[in-house]
């Protein structure tokens, strides 16, 4: 066999594990298991240099248990990303119970923490470090408490808002001690981020109440500040003529992906968000009803035939990678895994048509909440009532309820503009 055949002959990864055992003092039981595993999810190249490298690790006189040959494997890859070899080991090991998963998206989220803090100035460093220390604790208090502790995104925010005041408070006011900032840095610092102020400033009440508590601080500068805002959904939204673009283009263009295609059907007629269709898995779906269930929505969800076209073709798409991932949205990355596509893939998978998902979902839920009963739209779509509500647009359309009871109109228009 020449050597372009025996880089593409199926058996090669077989051959590669066989080899492997009978090199090892004492091969693991599960080896054979592996090469298969391995062979199933990539090309025979791929899968047989996952082998040698697997090798090397078992080689090199360190413990062979899963576990730890799942930590082990991580220090191959590059960067953040733990690794092909980690990621299909992690895959392998825990379907077969065998292993915990890594702890990978704890450990990106620590990293982010640390750059954040890294970033505050030097005399204010010390404070923030301790600040995140106190919200994780906080953090894990509310989940031995069963209550709902706080995402790393916001944990993560929270950091950001008071790295960016250190900044300001070192460059713009000269001001190295948290002891010395007033009331009157804190507005300037708002001043300067006008669209966010209702958030950082939040933020930075969290800070500097903790701080008080350290006796870092005398006084809270933050007391006395006000964060108004008009409530309502203040987003921006697709005009017709662009739904229509874009409808059009995921319809008929045949060069565009079958994700983007998805994600801008059910984004855009199914007000899906990114959480959604990353959780979208193949038992989600009822072929029968032509239905998809999507995150906690009470019911599924009926697909018009636009978008039961684009998860067909989606559907095409994974078979052809040839993947054991149960999701819909397989990527290159996750093919070999049974993880889910990344938020960074669904927010930008629009990107070719000029377009966030999250941009199709509040138009859709205006268009809703403008022209349907709130408590409907809520119902459909599993969400409360009152997050409903900041959709409700302050324009009211007088030819469709001139010929309803005039006490009613009254109140609904009271309601509105209270609203």
């Amino acid at each position: 066999m020449c050597g372009r055949c025996w880089q593409k002959n199926p058996q090669r990864p077989f051959v590669a594990a066989s080899g492997l055992a009978a090199r090892l003092d004492d091969p693991p039981s599960w080896l054979s298991d592996f090469g298969g595993f391995a062979a199933a999810g990539f090309g025979p190249s791929r899968a047989a240099g996952l082998i040698g490298q697997l090798g090397r690790l078992l080689a090199d006189g360190g413990s062979g248990h899963p576990q730890v040959l799942l930590d082990r494997s991580r220090s191959l890859g590059r960067g953040r990303s733990p690794g092909t070899l980690a990621r299909t080991l992690e895959a392998f090991f825990t379907s077969r119970g065998m292993a915990l998963p890594m702890n990978q998206a704890e450990l990106l989220a620590a990293g982010r923490r640390q750059r954040r803090i890294d970033a505050v100035p030097g005399p204010l460093r010390p404070a923030a470090a301790g600040f995140a220390g106190a919200c994780l604790q906080a953090r894990e208090r509310a989940r031995r408490a069963s209550t709902r502790p706080r995402a790393d995104s916001t944990i993560e925010d929270r950091l950001a808002a008071v790295r960016d005041l250190a900044i300001y408070l070192a460059a713009e006011r000269g001001k190295t001690d948290w002891a010395t900032a007033d009331v009157h840095d804190i507005e300037a610092f708002l001043a300067t981020r006008p669209a966010n102020r209702k958030s950082t400033l939040t933020a930075l009440r969290q800070f500097f109440a903790w701080a008080r508590t350290r006796k870092l601080i005398l006084a809270d500068p933050t007391s006395g500040l006000a964060a108004r805002e008009p409530r309502g959904f203040r987003g921006p939204t697709a005009h017709l003529a662009l739904q229509r673009q874009l409808f059009r283009r995921w319809t008929t263009v045949s060069e565009v992906h079958p994700h983007e295609a998805l994600t801008g059907l059910l984004a855009l007629l199914h007000g899906a968000t990114c959480g959604e269709l990353r959780g979208l898995v193949i038992t989600d779906i009822d072929e029968s009803a032509r239905a998809v269930r999507l995150g906690q929505r009470p019911a599924a969800t009926l697909l018009d035939p636009a978008s039961w076209a684009a998860l067909e073709q989606s559907l095409d798409h994974r078979a052809r990678l040839g993947t054991a991932n149960p999701h819909v949205l397989v990527t290159k990355q996750t093919k070999s895994t049974r993880q889910a596509a990344s938020a960074y893939y669904l927010s930008h998978i629009l990107d070719p048509a000029g377009v966030r998902p999250r941009l199709l979902r509040g138009t859709r839920l205006a268009e809703l909440v403008t022209t349907m009963d709130p408590k409907l739209v809520s119902a459909a779509f599993g969400m409360r009532p009152e997050g409903v509500l900041i959709y409700l647009a302050d324009h009211v359309d007088h030819g469709r309820l001139e010929k309803a009871n005039p006490c009613k109109l009254s109140r609904h228009l009271a309601l509105v503009r209270s609203n």
